[in-house]
């Protein structure tokens, strides 16, 4: 069985090579122009901590900062060419790369979960509510880095348009109300409008369920453009990539069982809004 495993020190993102020599050059280049950070993120419209990040790696610059960072600078033309070299998987812990990686070119990508809502259709509330509750406790900066990370990979859903999705979500991760009641209905209302996208399908499973095929955790399925099928299984400081085709049958098989269990994509956003109007 061939089962590649990454293990993880801690909840805190490592920053590319390309991210801290982006940084450096931001850094140079304000230092040059006898900017301070404040004085910097004052020009760009951004808070001194994003500029701080941005200087240090740990944050992905979006189009604006960049932008507004050539014009403050300089008009070098610099930034904007270095950006194009940037690695794509800022504040993703270390042992999930992989799999992300292989969710930007997925035909097909399935997702059952029974802790929290999966990452792909997360509010931002909900997840620094989740950030909030990590321990050991994740610095300002962390948050920042694996959220835009989040926000990015969010991206897979708008940008895909011919990748198939498939969501399996345990009701009682909905009925914990983590974050709070509002940021419950705020979720709540993002998943329904995901669920409208003719690509994805959005399956609740029941809190009552007397047969159950996921009783052995979170899984996730993705399928290759060239219609080779992967798994990925999740631990608190791990995660496994399954490769074995056997394996990865097996983990098909079951996720097959749970969608006939779940409750149907249109019956499962009728109880979406009957927990909203519940709220």
């Amino acid at each position: 069985m061939v089962v590649e495993v990454a293990v993880g020190t801690g909840g805190e993102p490592e920053s590319s090579d390309s991210m801290r020599t982006f940084g450096a050059m931001v850094q140079a280049l304000r230092e040059h122009a006898g900017l301070s950070r404040e004085e910097l993120a004052e020009r760009v419209r951004f808070s001194k901590h994003t500029v701080a990040s941005v200087e240090l790696g740990r944050r992905m610059p979006d189009a604006a900062f960049v932008e507004r960072a050539e014009e403050a600078l300089g008009n070098t033309g610099a930034l904007r060419k270095a950006v194009e070299h940037l690695g794509r998987q800022p504040g993703l812990a270390a042992w999930f790369r992989r799999w992300a990686q292989m969710e930007e070119t997925a035909i097909t990508l399935y997702t059952y979960e029974c802790r929290m809502i999966p990452g792909l259709l997360q509010t931002e509330p909900y997840a620094r509510q989740l950030f909030d509750d990590e321990l050991p406790p994740l610095s300002d900066e962390q948050i920042e880095a694996q959220w835009q990370a989040r926000a990015d990979r969010q991206h897979l859903l708008q940008h895909r348009p011919n990748t198939a999705f498939s969501f399996i979500i345990e009701e009682h991760v909905l009925l914990r109300h983590t974050g709070g009641s509002g940021v419950t209905r705020g979720l709540i209302d993002h998943v329904l409008g995901v669920a409208e996208l003719r690509n994805v399908a959005v399956q609740i499973m029941p809190l009552v369920q007397q047969t159950h095929a996921g009783l052995h955790g979170p899984l996730q399925l993705l399928e290759t453009p060239d219609n080779t099928w992967f798994g990925y299984l999740e631990g608190q400081q791990s995660g496994q990539l399954v490769s074995d085709r056997k394996v990865v049958s097996v983990l098909q098989g079951r996720y097959a069982r749970m969608r006939a269990q779940a409750l149907s994509p249109s019956e499962s956003v009728s109880l979406l809004h009957r927990m909203r109007g519940d709220l």
